[in-house]
C-alpha cells in the first residue's frame, strides 16, 4: 500500500516537530542577513547550499555554481525548496532584488525552513560578479531546437520531471519520467550517465529547471533546460504518446 503513496518531502521532519511544539514557529516577520559576496561565498564553503529563486532565464545565463533553482514567483515555492533540499543543511539565497527577501523568508516560514536561512546575496548575482567570483550556466532551448535535433537524430535523452498523471496524459515518445521532487532521492535510478546530455521539460519550463539545477550540482555536465515545456510542444503540435506508447498527436 505504501508502493502508491507519494514520497514524503525533505521537510516533512520540520513540519512534524512544530505541529508537536518541538519546534517554534516563526510568529514575527522572518529576516535573514544580507551577506557580502565574500561572507556569501564563507557560508557556502562551510556547506550551505544556494536556493536561486530567479526566473530560469536569469538562472540559465549565470549563477553561483551548486546553486538549486527554485522560482519564487511558484505558489508552491517554499515546498519545493524542501522537496530538493536535504533534511537540516543551511540555506544561502539569492533573489532577483533585495527587496524580494521578505516575500521569500514569509513563505519559508509556513513550512519551517525560514530557520535554516543563512543569509542572502545582497546585491544578488551582479553583486557576485562584480566581485569576481565564478558563475555558470545552463543552456535553455526551445521545443523548436529539441524537436530538431530529434529529427536529425542527434537529440539528448529526454528526461521529464512532471507527476505521473501529467505523463499519462501525454508525453514525448522516448522520454523517462522521474518527478523532479523525487529526483533527489531516486539519482542512482538514472539511466543515463552523467556525460550524456540531457533535455529536461515539464509543463512549462519552471520544474525542470528546478530539475536541471539539482542534476548539474550532482554532476550531470550537459543539461538543457526547455523552456516553454510540454505546453509549448503541443501548442507546436509536435507528437505525443499516452502511457501506452500509443500516438495522441503530431
Amino acid at each position: 500500500m505504501n508502493a502508491e503513496q507519494p514520497v514524503r518531502p525533505a521537510n516533512i521532519v520540520n513540519i512534524v516537530a512544530i505541529n508537536q511544539g518541538l519546534r517554534p514557529l516563526t510568529m514575527e516577520e522572518p529576516t535573514a542577513a544580507g551577506l557580502d559576496p565574500g561572507a556569501f561565498a564563507d557560508a557556502l564553503a562551510r556547506g550551505a547550499i544556494v536556493i536561486d529563486s530567479r526566473p530560469s532565464t536569469a538562472f540559465g545565463a549565470a549563477h553561483v555554481p551548486g546553486s538549486l533553482n527554485v522560482h519564487l514567483t511558484s505558489p508552491e515555492f517554499e515546498q519545493r525548496v524542501g522537496w530538493v533540499t536535504p533534511i537540516d543543511v543551511p540555506l544561502l539565497l539569492v533573489v532577483d532584488t533585495d527587496d524580494l527577501m521578505p516575500r521569500a523568508m514569509h513563505a519559508l516560514a509556513f513550512v519551517g525552513l525560514d530557520g535554516r536561512v543563512r543569509g542572502y546575496l545582497q546585491g544578488g548575482i551582479e553583486a557576485w560578479r562584480s566581485a569576481g567570483k565564478p558563475t555558470v550556466a545552463v543552456d535553455q532551448i526551445t521545443v523548436e531546437q529539441l524537436r530538431a535535433q530529434m529529427a536529425r537524430g542527434d537529440a539528448p535523452r529526454v528526461l521529464d520531471v512532471r507527476e505521473a498523471t501529467e505523463w499519462n496524459a501525454g508525453h514525448i515518445e522516448g522520454a523517462h519520467l522521474q518527478s523532479y521532487r523525487q529526483l533527489e532521492q531516486r539519482m542512482a535510478d538514472l539511466p543515463v550517465e552523467r556525460e550524456t546530455p540531457i533535455a529536461v521539460i515539464c509543463h512549462s519550463g519552471a520544474r525542470s529547471s528546478t530539475a536541471s539545477s539539482v542534476l548539474r550540482r550532482h554532476g550531470f555536465t550537459r543539461v538543457s533546460n526547455v523552456t516553454g515545456g510540454m505546453a509549448a510542444w503541443k501548442k507546436a503540435g509536435f507528437p505525443i504518446v499516452d502511457s501506452a506508447g500509443c500516438l495522441l498527436g503530431g
